[in-house]
């Protein structure tokens, strides 16, 4: 056969095949040019990262404009943790008939009341032991110099007495008061602070609820399912921890206060209230606790019973952290140790002490919110438990 004489290849097609051709998906173009740089692994990771940075950056200014206005800021995260605390007796004397503004008004007065009772009776304490601390702090260093003298290195008495010279002129004289009028300094910074932080608790306490149902106005459906879930969690996870670490301080307190009197620790009080602030701190806080209670009476009492004081407060926190910790906080505080830690230097870096105190609580509620973000049991998709995780 010649050229044109060739069998022509067959083109038709059965119905099956032609609809199978058809319903092949199209194929992505091919990127090209700027657009190939973005697409490969290393676009994609630089993508990512750029991502990152511009949440960091935000995260950054956001952390950045809350040191600056702390003096709101400050009030207003302790009103909302104060609030979520104390909600529960608002919302019963709310069910036991009492109008909403007089329970407010009831619960607002009653912690009011109890901060003011706990801080007179730490300054009248201070007050009335000073002259007894500082003449055993005085007899703490003559014994502390008859001990060191059989250490094996040589620290000569001169040493010794420049030191309890100095002391003593410290406690004689105005250095002692200098520091509290350097504080006088900041009052007007600390009662604006207080007031405000009274006035934005009030208003938390009678129209908390409302003011949530406000804010959540923009949206509808399941974000603003999200939103109530949110929410309520967080003021559940908040309050929760508050309450659940008063009941663990106060415990600690009353044990440790206990066992500083029986030794005869002075300041037995004020070191108690000292154990209870310091408990609110994870970690450290009783560490922190120990070690001054364990100075004050090494340096009033002596080097024994300055040990039994050591036993005391170990013994006490062993109890707290076996026993009474786990059945009162319950799986309030489902963060690792070590995100802990983290939440306590960020915010112990940004606003001090203040900081280290209600970095964890927030910390605890933003993770609650995640664990509901998706549902009242589906955390958010990146959040969610991809494989077995063994402790």
């Amino acid at each position: 056969m010649g050229l044109f004489g060739r069998r022509a290849r067959r083109t038709d097609r059965s119905p099956a095949q032609a609809t199978q051709v058809e319903s092949r998906p199209p194929r992505d173009p091919e990127p090209s040019g700027a657009s190939k740089l973005w697409s490969d692994g290393v676009g994609r990771v630089a993508t990512r990262s750029l991502q990152v940075l511009a949440v960091i950056a935000v995260v950054a200014v956001l952390a950045f404009a809350g040191t600056r206005l702390t003096l709101v800021v400050i009030p207003l995260l302790i009103a909302l943790v104060l609030a979520a605390a104390i909600s529960p007796l608002v919302s019963w004397l709310r069910r036991r008939g009492v109008q909403s503004i007089l329970a407010t008004w009831l619960a607002l007065l009653a912690l009011i009341a109890i901060l003011a009772a706990v801080m007179w009776l730490v300054v009248r304490a201070v007050v009335d032991q000073w002259d007894e601390l500082q003449q055993q702090a005085l007899d703490g260093f003559d014994s502390l110099q008859s001990y060191v003298q059989d250490l094996p290195f040589q620290i000569s008495e001169e040493q010794i007495s420049s030191v309890r010279d100095s002391a003593l002129n410290f406690l004689q004289s105005s250095a002692v008061g200098s520091g509290a009028l350097q504080g006088v300094s900041q009052t007007a910074d600390f009662v604006a602070g207080f007031f405000i932080m009274i006035v934005v608790l009030f208003f938390f306490l009678k129209d908390g609820p409302a003011m949530w149902e406000f804010l959540l106005r923009p949206f509808d459906g399941e974000a603003y399912e999200r939103g109530r879930r949110v929410g309520t969690a967080t003021i559940q996870t908040l309050g929760n921890y508050v309450r659940g670490t008063a009941i663990v301080a106060a415990a600690d307190a009353v044990g440790i206060g206990i066992g500083l009197a029986i030794v005869g620790v002075p300041l037995a009080l004020p070191l108690s209230v000292l154990v209870f602030l310091l408990a609110f701190i994870p970690l450290v806080g009783a560490t922190l606790a120990g070690i001054l209670a364990a100075l004050v009476a090494l340096v009033a009492v002596g080097p024994v019973e300055a040990l039994i004081v050591v036993a005391i407060v170990v013994g006490v926190n062993q109890l707290e952290g076996n026993f009474l910790q786990p059945i009162v906080m319950g799986r309030t505080l489902q963060l690792h140790p070590l995100a802990i830690l983290f939440a306590l230097t960020a915010g112990t870096v940004l606003v001090g002490i203040t900081g280290a105190v209600l970095a964890v609580p927030i910390a605890a509620s933003i993770w609650r919110a995640i664990q509901v973000w998706d549902g009242p049991n589906l955390p958010a998709k990146f959040a969610r438990q991809k494989r077995s995780e063994t402790v």
